[in-house]
């Protein structure tokens, strides 16, 4: 649906036809990819639809961003709400989970939509948060002055015109006891081209305003969004990185070493490595939790700390999210990253 106040991602294709047509896709997957649209919104930007490879089957791009028949398989402990969104929102728009800060969904539009996202069954279809639904909201972190930080994410928010960003961060901004505003985001990365001196000036206020950009693998990390990057930073926006786990797409130690070097490369700091959530039809995009705390373990030591984000599971039923890397440390030993073991005083 087209909003007057989005700036809808350009030329995204958003049909099997449009998929193939593109050159990138078999025209034999234009009735699978057009089944999953009438259940699942669809958009590839041109960014990242160049970017697959269309002669490898297994094509991690493709595979992120391109619908699969197996979306409609719905797998035993999925659910529509694999976080618990729902009950933690005391107005639309607010998630309230954790005491000191609460996310603010102004929209849940997005440039591309992922195939695994766990707002699946939302995002793309519900009209974005304005006039007094966008006023209640403001005014829910307004009326709770625990609240130090909000995250405002969707949906993608970058999405949303210059003015329309400016006049959110305008009405933050405004809130004594507000320090942090939290941006989330694939637009560096899907639609580089919108990360204009316009919308960076939009971002600027006297709060500190941090950016999460969303990525999960190297090949994303185009000359176009390190240099998007670049225009974030240097007008002293830090960047961290939110990345999934993702069976066929970075769960393997080059690949997920090669992201992770590419994103500080890129002056993102890696934040959360996240396992994935258990949204409808995403099972195929599932590694065991066993699996990711060995493929982080593999990185400890080989690769910078500046590389390394935290291993966590957003704990379904909306009990938020508790780290689940490796465990170093039992008793009085404590394992080095060559899995020697020392022991120490408790």
């Amino acid at each position: 649906m087209n909003h007057p106040i989005l700036r809808r991602p350009r030329h995204a294709a958003r049909t099997g036809a449009e998929l193939a047509a593109s050159g990138k896709i078999s025209p034999e997957r234009i009735a699978a990819i057009d089944r999953v649209a009438e259940r699942y919104a669809v958009a590839v930007t041109p960014v990242l639809l160049d970017l697959i490879d269309p002669t490898d089957s297994a094509d991690p791009i493709a595979r992120q961003f391109v619908p699969d028949a197996a979306e409609l398989e719905a797998a035993p402990g999925e659910l529509a709400d694999p976080i618990g969104d729902a009950m933690h929102s005391p107005v639309k728009g607010i998630v309230h989970r954790y005491p000191d800060r609460v996310l603010l969904t102004p929209l849940l539009t997005c440039p591309v939509y992922c195939r695994y996202c766990f707002r699946r069954e939302r995002v793309g279809h519900e009209k974005a948060l304005t006039g007094d639904k966008l006023a209640a909201a403001i005014s829910y972190v307004r009326d709770h002055d625990e609240v130090w930080e909000v995250i405002v994410t969707g949906g993608d928010p970058l999405v949303l015109p210059a003015a329309r960003i400016r006049d959110l961060v305008d009405r933050l901004a405004a809130i004594p006891h507000l320090r942090v505003v939290r941006f989330h985001s694939r637009v560096p990365v899907a639609e580089p081209e919108r990360i204009t001196a316009e919308l960076v000036a939009a971002l600027d206020c006297d709060k500190s305003v941090w950016l999460a950009v969303h990525v999960n693998h190297a090949r994303e990390l185009t000359d176009g969004a390190r240099a998007a990057c670049r225009r974030l930073t240097r007008a002293g926006i830090p960047l961290v990185g939110q990345t999934v786990l993702l069976k066929g797409v970075n769960d393997d130690p080059a690949t997920m070493e090669a992201l992770l070097r590419a994103m500080v490369e890129s002056r993102i700091k890696p934040y959360y490595l996240h396992h994935l959530d258990a949204a409808p039809g995403t099972a195929h995009f599932r590694t065991s939790i066993a699996a990711g705390q060995a493929l982080m373990r593999g990185l400890r030591g080989p690769v910078s700390g500046l590389c390394q984000p935290d291993y966590v599971l957003d704990i379904p039923g909306g009990h938020g999210k508790s780290p689940i890397g490796h465990v170093y440390l039992s008793g009085d030993r404590i394992e080095d990253w060559r899995g020697e073991k020392h022991e120490i005083a408790s």
